[in-house]
């Protein structure tokens, strides 16, 4: 499904890690150049946004198959990412009270979780990984030693669980806290 060969378990979450960071490196780029000034995007400390790592290797399995079809392709791509994108974020409403960005701003958004600049985004980004990005971070996983890729795998994933439960407990500290205060929500 993700790749022409059977690969090991270890491949695979190091794949996911790998989109996870890329996901995070853009986030942070691309809001370093809206609000003028770096911001962790991840949900966690570590440098990882997991919903890429999903969203990568979910996406590939399921638009691959329209490779050839590249309008199908956006689109599909597009409106598969901006409903996976609006789960997560009522995810998130519903468990911490808010979610991790907002597109208030932007035209075309739909209650601060949704907008037409980053759908047409994900179309875009679903082109660029089904088209060349998914192919190298492959190929550099694919060239690490079974042993590396093992104990990789291994750290990666007891690191990335560590964090995600010290900050989902923060998070559900403050949605606690902030409901004691009669925070609003946004839905």
């Amino acid at each position: 499904m993700f790749y022409p060969e059977a690969v090991s378990l270890s491949v695979l979450i190091n794949v996911f890690f790998l989109y996870s960071f890329l996901g995070w490196l853009m986030e942070c780029i691309v809001i370093r150049r809206e609000k003028g000034h770096w911001e962790n995007r991840g949900f966690a400390h570590s440098p990882f946004c997991i919903i890429y790592g999903f969203g990568s290797m979910l996406g590939y399995a399921a638009l691959n198959p329209l490779a050839d079809n590249l309008v199908l392709l956006f689109f599909v791509g597009a409106l598969t990412a901006t409903g996976f994108e609006y789960l997560v974020g009522r995810a998130m409403q519903r468990l911490f009270g808010d979610f991790w960005w907002d597109y208030s701003e932007k035209k075309f958004n739909y209650k601060g979780i949704l907008c037409l600049e980053s759908t047409m985004g994900w179309g875009l980004l679903a082109l660029f990984v089904i088209l060349f990005l998914h192919k190298t971070v492959f190929w550099l996983v694919l060239h690490l030693s079974e042993r590396t890729s093992w104990w990789l795998s291994f750290a990666l994933s007891v690191i990335y669980l560590v964090d995600f439960i010290v900050s989902a407990k923060k998070a559900r500290r403050e949605f606690r806290g902030g409901l004691e205060m009669g925070k609003e929500e946004r839905f």
